[in-house]
């Protein structure tokens, strides 16, 4: 079936309630590989609250992705469905426990045509049980079965793009073999990340690791390079994926600072591609 347009762009869902503990918080640290060495300290404030000397637990700031699963503005019915970009917005610091609601609706629908499918941006606006804005997470799709509806001929915003000269910084990170089967436990069970039969009747080899899972590892990047690990530096983080990553990979962040916007782009050496680009971080 087609896409209804003006269906589709009236979609929303508001007061969807989600709770969290400090247990979900550091899974999804541990998840986007924090804490890989016991005896850093800097990880270990984001994946151990057990310590000789008292101190708070920190929240990576990308844990907004997962704090609200399946929070979504209705049933979108889309076909041959990719993650195209996530784009946080930090209001509040997170807590390490929480109630929390999100207010989910559609923000634009763009048809790229026939044969090249559709665009759907929509987004969850989180707030805690006192009403206070935390994040608004921007969620987009493309639908690559969806596209040849009638639609207004509106044009997508062009994406961040970074600067030209060499990176200000590079690093590499490592990711583990069996990375994607610990970060589906943070709420995306998809298959296409743990059944090896399901991944290779989708076309890839083996399962990939899930997209925001690579999304958090950039945001573990920034944080470990010019946020000295406060997470609540983060006004922003933005990303386009290109290329999925395979659990094992080792992902090299290439980094360029003007002020407090950082833009970077991932890529797979081993494998000469680039897995996310287009990405932006804003400190502040």
């Amino acid at each position: 079936m087609p896409i209804n347009y003006e269906q589709l762009m009236a979609m929303k869902r508001l007061g969807q309630r989600y709770s969290y503990s400090d247990r979900d918080v550091m899974l999804y640290a541990y998840a986007i590989g924090m804490g890989a060495d016991p005896l850093d300290e800097n990880e270990l404030a984001f994946v151990n609250e057990a310590t000789a000397t008292p101190r708070a637990l920190k929240v990576v700031p990308t844990f907004a992705s997962v704090a609200a699963p399946g929070a979504e503005p209705g049933e979108m019915n889309l076909n041959l469905v990719v993650d195209g970009e996530r784009d946080i917005t930090f209001h509040k610091p997170l807590a390490t426990a929480a109630q929390i609601t999100a207010d989910s609706s559609v923000l634009a629908v763009y048809d790229k045509g026939k044969d090249k499918g559709a665009v759907v941006r929509y987004q969850n606006v989180l707030k805690n049980s006192d009403g206070e804005l935390l994040a608004t997470v921007v969620i987009t799709y493309v639908a690559r079965g969806d596209g040849g509806f009638d639609a207004p001929a509106e044009r997508q915003a062009q994406p961040h793009q970074v600067p030209t000269r060499a990176p200000d910084r590079t690093i590499d990170i490592s990711t583990r073999p069996d990375q994607a089967l610990i970060y589906r436990l943070c709420g995306d069970r998809d298959p296409l990340h743990s059944d090896p039969d399901h991944a290779k009747g989708a076309g890839f080899p083996r399962p990939i690791l899930h997209g925001m899972c690579t999304y958090g590892i950039t945001c573990r990047g920034i944080l470990q390079t010019y946020a000295d690990y406060d997470p609540t530096a983060f006004k922003q983080h933005v990303a386009r994926f290109s290329s999925p990553v395979y659990p094992g990979d080792v992902v090299t962040l290439d980094m360029w600072k003007d002020g407090n916007q950082i833009s970077f782009e991932a890529r797979v050496k081993a494998r000469g591609v680039t897995v996310v680009k287009n990405g932006l971080t804003l400190l502040g």
